[in-house]
């Protein structure tokens, strides 16, 4: 029997993936592993490549995802997988080669740890992804999420980015909900604390995540995580944090600037011009670690991420409702601190 399942959701990824692929078949660990791929119907080649890579590598099966999304790829994972630990690896990200073996280490250790993760450490390859790394590099480009931060020591976490498993603990959960295309993990995360299990991020589990390339694909991903994290938001009111308010709470404010009750108006455009301060705040120092070129990118990368993600929670909020409860408990437990 294998220590570990590699579970990899792949949809038109024929640039990275037979990167990505040797990476994962690269882990220095003395116990034998498997790498489950499931592609979601690629028209770009990646099928092909999936099946060549396959030839002559018994580690490696791949199977058909014909819901096309993640979740469902994931709990055909969970029914295929042979090992007792199921890991979640993503195609646009490398990581190390001690990933598996120190995260096994660290989920056998116990103490009510479910979820071993690293931080996401944004990596760009060319122009398009070298700038979106960059602003995923700073506070304003994270909003504060844990697990996108490098950090000296282990810490606890309310959710994870990728990572290694208890598949038992995931399955008496039901696994990952398929009604969640995006946002599934911070979803899950929910529902593992709920539970009594805790998730926990290592330093040197830190992996090299691969960014959206242009604005538009960045734009598209961000509203996504922004609808669904609204549904979060609704259907577990103890996991909202007042950083996921910040950015619908921005676009309601530039909404705000035409208003014609001149106050409000008023109030709104100072607000708009704190915010682009940040912006240019934030661009001019990073210019002292990136090429200048990048660094005057940012305000426009860190507005298509703002705004996206604001005006999706915001369409969330429409279609599955307003987190109220959620947003109480948040700032009582801000209160109290």
């Amino acid at each position: 029997m294998p220590a570990a399942s590699v579970l990899v959701p792949v949809l038109d990824e024929a640039d990275n993936i037979c990167a990505c692929v040797a990476a994962m078949l690269a882990q220095e660990i003395d116990e034998d592993y498997e790498v489950l791929l499931f592609d979601g119907g690629s028209t770009d080649g990646t099928r092909e490549l999936l099946d060549a890579l396959a030839v002559g590598e018994p580690r490696i099966r791949v199977f058909e995802n014909p819901d096309r999304t993640v979740p469902y790829a994931l709990n055909i994972g969970l029914r295929e997988a042979r090992a007792p630990v199921v890991v979640r690896m993503d195609a646009h990200t490398l990581y190390p080669p001690h990933y598996l073996a120190d995260g096994l280490a660290r989920l056998r250790r116990g103490d009510d740890v479910v979820w071993v993760s690293g931080p996401q450490l944004p990596y760009g390859v060319d122009a398009g992804t070298r700038r979106i790394a960059l602003a995923l590099s700073t506070k304003l480009g994270t909003g504060g999420a844990s697990f996108r931060h490098a950090n000296a020591e282990e810490a606890d976490a309310t959710s994870g980015f990728t990572g290694l498993f208890d598949r038992s603990f995931v399955e008496r959960l039901g696994g990952w909900d398929e009604t969640w295309p995006a946002n599934q993990d911070a979803e899950l995360a929910a529902r593992v604390l709920a539970a009594g299990g805790r998730i926990v991020v290592m330093p040197a589990l830190g992996a090299r995540y691969v960014p959206r390339r242009t604005l538009r694909t960045l734009a598209r991903q961000y509203r996504r995580y922004g609808i669904y994290r609204a549904k979060t938001c609704v259907a577990h009111p103890q996991s909202v944090e007042l950083r996921q308010v910040m950015a619908p709470a921005l676009v309601l404010t530039a909404a705000a600037t035409l208003l014609p009750l001149r106050p409000l108006r008023l109030a709104a455009r100072a607000g708009m011009a704190a915010y682009v301060g940040a912006l240019l705040t934030t661009a001019a120092v990073a210019t002292r670690r990136a090429p200048l070129r990048d660094a005057v990118a940012l305000p426009a990368v860190f507005a298509t991420m703002h705004a996206a993600w604001g005006s999706g929670f915001l369409t969330g909020c429409a279609r599955f409702g307003v987190p109220a409860r959620g947003v109480a408990g948040a700032i009582a437990r801000r209160v109290r601190r």
